[in-house]
């Protein structure tokens, strides 16, 4: 078997593990990590760099697209996709199998989160329209192929994060989506976008519902760094450009309309 990915700064322990474990498995040293599961990893003076550029262009083969034109969005403006919109697909495999592939593909490139979220939501009802967005990312994707994330190792060890939602949103059901980002210094390293589980009354009280989705997240990223060895020394900012949600998280006095977020309020 190839030796796995080992880290850390015990090169004396490192090494006395796959000692070790050579004289349990049949083993061979991969040394520096350049491909690994999809992922290609390139090392600079400037710090790491994570792509799935391999990963994308088999996906592009697979989908009969490899000659293809580009566009310069993954999605068109104002566009909203309903579950009974254009006619019903013959065969769903493909459909599923190109969606299922962009998920895993999101891990590097976030700027194809949102849409590929959207598609995820008709895995079940698959229609023409659906099928045509899956084309349109996968063209843009073909245009984006080499974008990546960059791990700086001049970066500070500051976080910081941003909170963002699209209010009733979705035609069907009128949910919100949640939409939050960190930052280690200047490298991303933890994003999300997720559908709210109700319906909100005002744009307010769904940015802040996201507000505790983010502090969640950023209490489990305290936690993990903090397991790592990387200190906080101060409270870690989170951005949001809701006024009225900022004012809620600041004033402890609860008015008749907001006590149904009371939880959310002491959470945050």
């Amino acid at each position: 078997m190839d030796d796995m990915l080992i880290t850390g700064d015990d090169r004396v322990g490192i090494q006395t593990l796959k000692e070790f474990r050579s004289t349990q498995f049949e083993m061979k040293n991969l040394w520096t990590v350049s491909y690994f599961l999809g992922f290609e990893v390139f090392k600079s003076s400037m710090g790491y760099y994570l792509s799935q550029t391999k990963y994308a262009s088999d996906l592009l083969s697979h989908a009969g697209i490899i000659n293809s034109k580009t566009i310069d969005t993954p999605l068109e403006t104002n566009i909203k996709l309903c579950p009974n919109d254009g006619e019903l697909l013959s065969d769903p495999t493909q459909y599923r199998q190109l969606v299922g592939s962009l998920v895993y593909l999101t891990i590097t490139p976030p700027d194809i989160s949102y849409v590929v979220h959207l598609v995820s939501q008709f895995m079940s009802s698959l229609r023409s329209t659906h099928y045509v967005v899956v084309l349109q990312i996968l063209h843009y994707v073909k245009g984006t192929i080499y974008r990546g994330l960059h791990f700086f190792l001049s970066s500070s060890l500051e976080l910081r994060s941003y909170s963002d939602i699209d209010w009733a949103d979705d035609p069907t059901d009128h949910c919100s989506t949640t939409s939050y980002c960190f930052f280690l210094g200047d490298s991303l390293i933890s994003w999300r976008r997720r559908k709210q589980s109700v319906v909100s009354q005002s744009s307010s009280e769904s940015e802040y519902c996201a507000l505790a989705d983010t502090t969640a997240e950023l209490l489990w990223l305290h936690w993990l760094l903090h397991d790592i060895g990387v200190p906080f020394s101060a409270s870690t900012p989170i951005y949001c450009d809701n006024k009225s949600a900022v004012q809620i998280a600041h004033n402890d006095v609860f008015h008749k309309r907001m006590k149904h977020i009371e939880i959310n309020y002491h959470f945050v």
